[in-house]
């Protein structure tokens, strides 16, 4: 080969390696980022499922999230000390108060200071559901009345504490049944009422008040206090038949992170999931009920990319949390 030769084709080698890096269209960042939810049967995962579809649409799949199913927020925040990366959880917010003092479940444990808050998500709602024709319209009602409040879960312990707390203790027939059973027992009369504790709009009340009438015990303001929880109240008209504000319990819930994040993901993230909310609750309502507001029930610090968003959004950020 000509000594031409051999320049043209070295200088053609060197073109084709350069080409790629010059004329090659750039590769898009994707930011990953770990959910952990809930038990996969329960509407937590179904939440954090619609919260992935729409952080990945707000931001163009900028942003993808995998939703990680567990065994409860305990697990949850145990596993905030050891994650590496992007790691987002839901726990209410009681939980991470424990987990900051070393207490109780988390005593002796990891080191868990570097938990931050991010945005509150649907909280647990308590529900006593009533036939109306049963006659009951208060809890002091409920006396020699059968009611199912299921076995094991939040709601049956926080329906069994209210009893007491509102001075109903055995006065109450108590079903030995499942929740899941509730419905039609209510349906046919085998019962007066049941309770039951999830976001609202819960599925189990409306599919109670489908085809029956039904109303939900309203606490009072004395009532709400006694139990220690948050108060929240429920919209007229949320449920069929139910034209009046019903005033209950709640048990908060929030969507958390580390300081494994960067400011950057957590301001990108917090700014979609508002931004997403309005659509989110065209197809579950439930999502209507998360409101600003609600940044008060959190607990710990703020992560200082959500801090950012909060503070270009206008939304008032309680001192605590900062």
């Amino acid at each position: 080969m000509t000594k031409f030769g051999k320049l043209l084709c070295s200088g053609l080698l060197a073109a084709a390696i350069v080409a790629p890096a010059v004329f090659a269209p750039e590769a898009t960042a994707e930011t990953r980022v770990t959910y952990k939810s809930a038990k996969s049967t329960s509407s937590y995962y179904q939440m954090a499922v619609q919260v992935a579809e729409a952080v990945k649409k707000a931001t163009g799949g900028a942003m993808v999230l995998t939703v990680e199913e567990s065994q409860g927020s305990v697990q949850n925040v145990k596993e905030a000390a050891r994650r590496p990366g992007n790691y987002v959880f839901t726990t209410p917010p009681a939980l991470v108060k424990l987990a900051s003092g070393n207490k109780k479940m988390f005593e002796g444990e990891a080191d868990y200071s570097g938990i931050r808050a991010l945005f509150p998500i649907p909280s647990l709602t308590m529900h006593f559901v009533v036939r109306a024709d049963s006659g009951v319209k208060t809890f002091d009602d409920l006396a020699g009345r059968s009611f199912i409040i299921g076995k094991g879960s939040f709601g049956a312990r926080e329906a069994a504490k209210n009893f007491t707390t509102f001075g109903l203790e055995g006065k109450i027939k108590l079903v030995d049944a499942e929740l899941n059973a509730a419905v039609p027992a209510l349906k046919n009369r085998q019962v007066d009422g049941f309770a039951t504790a999830g976001s609202y709009p819960a599925p189990n009340v409306i599919e109670a008040a489908a085809g029956t009438e039904v109303r939900v015990l309203s606490m009072s303001d004395e009532q709400v206090k006694a139990t220690k929880r948050t108060k929240l109240v429920i919209p007229a008209g949320t449920y069929p038949g139910v034209d009046y504000d019903v005033t209950t319990t709640s048990l908060p819930v929030v969507a958390y992170t580390t300081t494994n994040m960067s400011d950057d993901d957590a301001y990108a993230l917090t700014k979609a999931y508002w931004e997403a909310k309005a659509d989110m609750g065209k197809t579950a309502k439930w999502w209507d009920g998360v409101k600003p507001a609600m940044l008060a029930n959190m607990a710990g610090k703020l992560h200082p990319g959500a801090a950012r968003y909060y503070a270009e959004a206008g939304i008032a950020v309680p001192a605590a949390l900062k």
